[in-house]
């Protein structure tokens, strides 16, 4: 029966995937062997590269709060779905924005970054940057590659906030060729853009859209770069849909009966059996579950921008003759929840909802219309646009590249698991990300994400696990009746990943 709860089922497989060292292109951030020995970052070609002579671009679209539920509004993801692959088990180590694209851009899972919320002292610009984390993007690796990179729209939550020595407000990070970046575009109105140093105000003004505006800077970008012959990689850094989800002036209107996706476990009639958090959470009431169908279409129009972006990126690259040695890549920094498990909007539980979110590539030997189910984190961003690039990705790294997967070449071993972490609650008021009354505020927890499990873990001692194949809208937590040795084994696997780096992380 649709919404019951289900039954005990055990499964034989194991755990943990066994990754073993590959020579070929194993995770991380760019790094070559040196003459001496010594591991630097500066990064190589690799031979492989060298002999195809010209090195592809890639066009990284990288927005915000963005859930697998909003694809099917998107023709021109949907149009890049069927012209490349689609990763349908890619998963974010933490649903939470700073720490989310710290790791995008590391390669590092947040224990590593030291990015583990939003704000200083545990995250935010200030840490990424006093960690060092700074050093070790993917922009630094292709720079020294001799790639013209570029970064529009949204960094790190904390940037541009204050002054401080020199005015954080027009600082660029090391990488970038080309900044064009705000830290207050949430609304997408009334912002200041660094554009590579030079502040410049945008109002209210249609024309002022910050999609709009980095759409005609990205396409700019692209028109340059080919022009002087030079490999690109262009990130478009969206903070739509992320709340106020602030539609383009021409998308206002639309989409007005659409309403959330009424799941299995949408307003859950029985969450008993939840964490204590989540426990005394009320049902959903008919007023709330308007405001729940209401945030569902201004997303849906939020993301109209963002999808008639990637057709006018293809439109440039095409017209510039580089459609055929260019990759283009569609993620979303964490997912997000509408009225699942009563909750509201948010998205800050170790549910699919918020973890498991789009990743589509398309480009030079990928083959069209393909699903790769073998899993993927934000983990594996990184090393996976430095060898798309040509570069040997470094050890440090906790990812691995996902470029084998994509142009079909064999692996020894692949990961079974996804690792997630995060550090709550949040009561921070200056927090854009702060969550709602009933969207879901949940304590610090660790978790594992299996093809057939979810094991959650908080601290202060309340456990979940689901049986995903008999339960995959994750209704019923069965720890209770979980077998001994399979809490133990959970147990362990979430004790390795907390305490990996580099080669750890990625031979579990």
């Amino acid at each position: 029966m649709l919404g019951a709860k289900p039954r005990p089922r055990w499964s034989a497989a194991p755990l943990s995937a066994v990754l073993l060292a590959c020579a070929l292109a194993l995770a991380g951030c760019a790094q070559p062997a040196s003459g001496d020995g010594k591991k630097g970052r500066d990064a190589v070609v690799s031979a492989s590269a060298q002999a195809k002579g010209k090195r592809p671009n890639i066009v990284y679209i990288l927005t915000d709060d963005l859930s697998w539920d909003l694809v099917d509004y998107m023709p021109n993801v949907k149009a890049l779905q069927r012209r490349g692959m689609t990763f349908s088990n890619y998963f974010v180590a933490d649903t939470l924005c700073c720490p989310s694209r710290a790791t995008i851009l590391t390669g590092k899972y947040p224990h590593n970054t030291g990015v583990r919320s939003n704000d200083p002292p545990t995250g935010g610009f200030d840490i990424f940057n006093a960690r060092g984390n700074e050093k070790d993007t993917f922009a630094v690796a292709l720079t020294k590659a001799g790639y013209r990179t570029a970064l529009m729209g949204k960094y790190l939550n904390g940037y541009e906030t204050k002054k401080r020595q020199g005015s954080s407000r027009v600082y660029v990070p090391p990488g970038w060729a080309e900044w064009q970046v705000t830290g207050l575009g949430y609304a997408n109105y009334n912002y200041n853009l660094n554009g590579n140093g030079t502040l410049t105000h945008h109002g209210r003004s249609p024309k002022d859209h910050l999609n709009s505006v980095i759409t005609a800077k990205g396409v700019d970008f692209v028109n340059r770069s080919a022009d002087a012959g030079q490999p690109f990689m262009l990130e478009m850094s969206t903070f739509s849909p992320h709340a106020p989800a602030t539609p383009a002036p021409e998308d206002a209107h639309k989409f007005g009966r659409v309403r959330a996706p009424r799941t299995p476990g949408f307003n859950e009639p029985d969450i008993s059996d939840k964490p204590g958090w989540l426990r005394k959470y009320p049902r959903l009431r008919p007023r709330q579950i308007a405001k729940v169908d209401q945030a569902f279409r201004e997303r849906v129009r939020a993301v109209q921008s963002i999808d008639r972006m990637i057709g006018a990126l293809q439109a440039a690259v095409n017209a510039k003759g580089r459609g055929a040695d260019t990759y283009f890549v569609f993620n979303s920094d964490n997912g997000y929840h509408l009225g699942q498990h009563r909750l509201v909007e948010g998205k800050l539980t170790a549910y699919d909802t918020d973890i498991r979110v789009p990743l589509v590539v398309a480009g030079p030997g990928v083959p069209a219309g393909k699903t790769e189910p073998r899993f993927a984190q934000n983990t594996d961003i990184c090393p996976t646009i430095e060898e798309l690039a040509g570069l040997k990705p470094a050890d440090s790294a906790d990812g691995r590249s996902l470029e084998p997967l994509l142009h079909g070449r064999p692996v020894s071993s692949w990961r079974t698991t996804a690792f997630i972490e995060h550090l709550g609650p949040n009561y921070r008021h200056d927090d854009p990300d702060l969550p709602t009354k009933y969207g879901g505020n949940p304590p610090t927890y660790y978790a594992v994400r299996t093809a057939n499990e979810l094991y959650v873990e908080y601290e202060n001692g309340d456990r979940e696990y689901y049986d995903l194949a008999r339960d995959p809208w994750e209704l019923g937590n069965l720890w209770r009746q979980a077998p001994e040795a399979r809490k133990a084994e959970l147990k362990s696997l979430v004790a390795s990943y907390r305490n990996c780096a580099g080669a750890d992380c990625r031979n579990l």
